[in-house]
């Protein structure tokens, strides 16, 4: 009887040893971070890859810079950030796809990209949402509503960190001007691939199609579209206006561009470390930011100066394409979750409006 028992706690010792084993064996539980050695600082050397698909004299690329300048001048050198721009790491949603299974730790892209991933965050792209004022819409993107937009992010197993700039989206065409939503009626419009942005030119009459990014410029080219979306710089950096030859400011939608980490990384890291990316984030967000504020005038007078039909909405014409829009924010984005946090968005819009 002696020996049965002492048999039994000996197999309960192990299990106890096993199961312990099995709940800390990473060194910290879930949702908790540790530094390494116990002590602040004290981690092996770490190397960052961080992606995105502009080029590097755009202003995502500056911001990208002043990332890396600040981490590696916070680590002293302990973490260094390699930076590879230009759809260098693949297309854009082969980026995501890399940062979702932990080949690529950071990488900053378009939110359309992103929403195939996690449908939440295509809030970003519901068509005349978001002010027409620039400093309001960030106002919107950085308050509790946008960290709550972040949030929804970890459904797909990212961590997102912010949101940088691409500027408002402008209509391109060849031979067509838009000024009220019948007019896209037959015209064939690249979007990415985004169930908003394929509902958005339905909505208004248009035929979208999906076109990668690297293949754009060639299909305005050759004629497989007759217009595309994209902001004033995306446009001039990537010569659009050499194949289109209208260009209408629309301020019809966002080309908000997505910092996001894998999330199981980022959680892994020391919490030192962790806290340098966030202040990391901050900075280049706003270096991105101050660097395209300096050049969209630059951008739009060189464009204007290409010779091309260059010709902004009026507050008139844009009221007819927010109200056709509405349909578009109810029919989309429509759970219960989506309908309250579409409302919060909605509420701080109109706060920011109001001040």
């Amino acid at each position: 009887m002696f020996k049965k028992k002492n048999l039994a706690m000996l197999i309960f010792s192990i299990l106890s040893l096993l199961v312990l084993a099995a709940c800390g064996g990473n060194g910290s539980s879930s949702g908790e971070t540790q530094e390494s050695g116990g002590e602040e600082g004290d981690y092996d050397p770490i190397t960052i890859t961080f992606s995105h698909n502009q080029p590097v004299d755009s202003p995502e690329h500056e911001g990208a810079l002043k990332f890396k300048e600040v981490v590696e001048e916070e680590t002293d050198g302990k973490v260094t950030v390699e930076l590879y721009p230009a759809l260098q790491l693949g297309s854009l949603r082969e980026q995501v796809e890399g940062t979702q299974i932990g080949e690529i730790d950071i990488t900053m892209q378009p939110s359309a990209v992103v929403s195939p991933f996690v449908d939440d965050i295509k809030a970003v792209d519901l068509p005349y949402l978001f002010p027409t004022e620039t400093e309001k819409m960030y106002q919107v993107l950085d308050s509790e509503v946008g960290d709550e937009l972040l949030g929804t992010l970890e459904q797909g197993g990212f961590k997102g960190l912010g949101f940088w700039p691409g500027g408002y989206k402008l209509f391109t065409t060849n031979g067509v001007e838009i000024h009220q939503p019948s007019d896209f009626d037959g015209v064939t419009m690249r979007t990415m691939e985004s169930p908003i942005l394929l509902a958005q030119y339905e909505e208004w009459g248009g035929n979208p199609i999906p076109v990668p990014y690297a293949e754009l410029y060639n299909a305005l080219q050759q004629g497989v579209v007759d217009g595309q979306e994209n902001p004033l710089q995306t446009i001039f950096l990537n010569n659009y206006h050499e194949v289109q030859d209208t260009i209408i400011e629309s301020h019809h939608g966002l080309m908000a561009y997505v910092l996001l980490t894998n999330q199981s990384w980022f959680e892994g890291l020391p919490a030192s470390v962790q806290e340098t990316i966030i202040a990391a984030e901050e900075a280049g967000r706003t270096t991105a930011r101050e660097a395209l504020a300096d050049t969209e005038d630059e951008y739009r007078q060189n464009i204007i100066d290409s010779g091309v039909n260059y010709y902004e909405l009026t507050d008139e014409e844009i009221a007819a394409f927010r109200e056709a829009s509405l349909p578009i924010h109810e029919e989309h984005y429509n759970t219960p979750e989506q309908q309250e946090l579409l409302q919060k968005i909605y509420d701080k819009i109109e706060e920011v409006n109001n001040q």
